[in-house]
């Protein structure tokens, strides 16, 4: 496909808007809501999110993740804390997430400072992964170079039989929370007058703000 191909791609957004009155006052609130409805709507992996990490000096990356938590204390993730996002994340703690249910032409954007989960929640949600998810996380060194699939292959068999009832989490595998600092929703409106409703944290809640499209 080339570049004028490219350039043509467009889809007209004619679903129902956000109001001030529909978004409400709790973002933690509008989000659960939002998400139920995408998880109805039939979605595929309604909890896929972009992840944004950068180094300290702003070079930054991103990466499709799987949400697994969302309160008011923020948004959780599973990881190799050894991989490449786990290394900026701990020279660069901040991250930004977004979150896109393409069918309901919605999208919610995410910002905030990044702190581990504890072992015991870890644990909890590794414990809850089917056997293979769990052998691939003691296998992989996530982001390393490797020689071949074979290596991989291998380094699967070896913790599989290192591991042939209870896989233990490894060390270097476990959770962070992204603060709910900066939380935006977008609903596609006709004519790309999108709404935009913004959520800023202050110290006695939320403030809500409605951006231009």
């Amino acid at each position: 496909m080339d570049s004028e191909a490219i350039a043509a791609l467009r889809e007209e957004y004619e679903a129902a808007g956000l109001s001030e009155a529909q978004a409400g006052h709790d973002p933690v609130a509008l989000f659960a809501r939002w998400l139920q409805e995408a998880v109805a709507s039939g979605i595929h992996d309604p909890n896929a999110m972009a992840l944004a990490t950068a180094t300290p000096s702003g070079r930054p990356s991103v990466r499709i993740v799987l949400l697994k938590g969302f309160d008011a204390d923020g948004a959780v993730f599973y990881t190799n804390r050894e991989s490449r996002k786990g290394d900026e994340l701990e020279l660069n703690p901040h991250a930004a997430l977004a979150l896109l249910w393409h069918p309901l032409q919605r999208q919610v954007r995410i910002e905030g400072h990044v702190s581990r989960v504890g072992d015991d929640l870890s644990d909890s949600y590794f414990a809850s992964r089917p056997r293979g998810s769990q052998l691939g996380a003691v296998a992989s060194s996530q982001s390393r170079v490797v020689p071949d699939r074979v290596a991989l292959e291998r380094a699967y068999d070896a913790a599989a039989a290192t591991y042939p009832d209870v896989v233990a989490r490894p060390p270097w595998w476990g959770g962070y929370r992204v603060a709910l600092e900066v939380v935006e929703f977008w609903q596609g409106r006709t004519g790309r007058m999108h709404d935009r409703i913004r959520f800023t944290r202050v110290d006695d809640g939320w403030q809500r703000e409605r951006l231009a499209p």
